[in-house]
């Protein structure tokens, strides 16, 4: 048996996973043996969390949190169990099929479930606009900041791979800049925040709009993390493809 390693960006999404122990290498242990990393924003973060993981004994890798819709047909809470994870540069992976369809078929019936691409983007797409762009250019469900990135780590080291995102902004929701700027580090910065509020007051409905999708996601988080979906698997007969 072995346990996934899980790379959350931010510590709100990795406290979706329940109660975690912190460790003495900076990394955090679930009840039933996962590992966590909270790596901060973005793919150079994500893969040092998802190398770190792997040294501390993981031996599957799964990028976990939440994502921008871009299919304008997805609602906040939606699951996104990508089989393909993509970068504007070309670089695909696809994930684990067996592993993804057990945690599929743990929260069938109790949350709505896509499958299809996941997209990864250095930066944030917070502009309807943008999000337009890109699902028709590339047909990815939803977008977000460090899945390929992970999946590149497992494809390095021959181990499983699945992403697990689900939507908290929509294809239609355009993201308030303040919120953008005070996310970093692995926490959304309150005093940044209000700092930006401040200076583009707004933006305030639609900070009260997204925080509605956000707890709707948050619940989708909690609901996968309780299925039992990422326990420890016997993953040794299974391998990442290259898409």
């Amino acid at each position: 048996m072995s346990a996934a390693g899980v790379v959350a960006a931010l510590s709100a999404e990795a406290r979706t996973l329940g109660s975690l122990v912190n460790r003495a290498d900076g990394l955090w242990s679930a009840r039933d043996g996962t590992l966590v990393a909270v790596s901060g924003v973005g793919s150079p973060s994500a893969a040092i969390a998802a190398n770190a993981l792997l040294d501390a004994g993981a031996r599957a890798l799964v990028s976990w949190g939440m994502a921008g819709g871009l299919d304008p047909q997805l609602a906040a809470g939606t699951v996104c169990l990508p089989s393909v994870v993509m970068s504007p540069d070309g670089a695909s992976f696809s994930t684990d099929t067996h592993w993804r369809e057990l945690l599929r078929a743990a929260i069938a019936g109790r949350r709505p479930v896509v499958q299809g691409k996941l997209l990864t983007c250095p930066e944030a797409l917070a502009s309807a606009h943008g999000k337009a762009a890109a699902f028709q250019e590339t047909g990815a469900l939803a977008v977000d900041m460090e899945s390929t990135a992970v999946a590149g780590v497992a494809a390095s080291r021959g181990i499983p791979f699945i992403a697990v995102r689900v939507v908290v902004d929509t294809a239609s929701d355009s993201l308030p800049s303040s919120v953008v700027r005070a996310s970093t580090a692995g926490q959304v910065n309150l005093a940044r925040l209000i700092r930006g509020l401040l200076a583009s007051p707004w933006e305030l409905s639609a900070l009260l709009r997204l925080a509605v999708r956000y707890r709707a996601a948050r619940l989708a988080l909690q609901t996968v993390a309780q299925s039992g979906g990422l326990a420890p698997l016997d993953f040794a007969a299974s391998k990442i493809r290259i898409a």
